[in-house]
């Protein structure tokens, strides 16, 4: 029997996510504007036949289990290996940041921040996002004056299972437990719905890496994920 992670992309995007995503039959995406990710029914024969109507030429799409060269008419932009990670354990206690840090409590973003939020991921590429991502669950952010310094938020979503993501720190500001203390209280927040909290991170970010092992978080799978996108005539 298989687990609703071992797809996790199409079980969201046919399950709690129906309602942001385009396609039919064995492909597909989140809706243009937020994040440009993908999922096949089959993610190892993926059905691009049913994807390409949802898609424009040139444009840029995340997606994951399936290697092999690319079929006509599409290009494989970029090819690495990623974690998926489960929480494993419950959450070190949310104690917030540490105390020099001179932030104060975490803001709840909202559409007004959207703008913010997508600059801020521009800069520190913690995956993809666009500009309506933080509409897809609850977002926090940190900020100095009007300056977004850190956020993270929540993406996929399998009922039990929600992912955390988004988690990024202006580089002004990194080292001072921002992203660590987002974290915890995102994972608090699913704990207290009887979630159980999952994320992605690219296997070479070994610093990431270490920081969600530290938080209870162990290597679920390691597939391939690509940037694909149409080839333009």
């Amino acid at each position: 029997m298989t687990h609703p992670l071992d797809n996790v992309i199409w079980n969201t995007l046919v399950g709690p996510h129906a309602v942001y995503a385009a396609g039919d039959r064995g492909a597909r995406r989140y809706a243009r504007g937020f994040s440009p990710i993908a999922g096949f029914a089959d993610p190892l024969d993926p059905d691009f036949g049913a994807l390409r109507p949802w898609c424009e030429a040139g444009e840029q799409l995340y997606c994951s289990g399936w290697d092999g060269p690319a079929p006509a008419g599409w290009r494989v932009e970029a090819d690495a290996k990623m974690c998926l990670m489960v929480c494993a354990s419950d959450p070190p206690p949310a104690s917030g940041v540490v105390p020099d840090a001179g932030f104060g409590q975490p803001l709840r973003l909202g559409p007004q921040h959207a703008q913010q939020a997508m600059e801020l991921a521009q800069l520190t590429r913690p995956g993809p996002f666009g500009l309506r991502t933080i509409e897809l669950g609850d977002y926090f952010g940190y900020f100095e004056g009007a300056r977004l310094a850190a956020m993270a938020g929540e993406r996929m979503h399998l009922g039990r299972l929600r992912e955390i993501s988004g988690v990024c720190t202006h580089p002004d500001f990194q080292g001072r437990g921002l992203a660590r203390a987002l974290m915890l209280r995102l994972m608090a927040l699913q704990r207290g719905r009887g979630q159980t909290p999952f994320l992605h991170v690219m296997s070479a970010n070994g610093g990431a890496r270490r920081l969600y092992e530290r938080l209870g978080f162990r290597n679920y799978l390691e597939p391939v994920v690509r940037v694909i996108s149409v080839r333009t005539p």
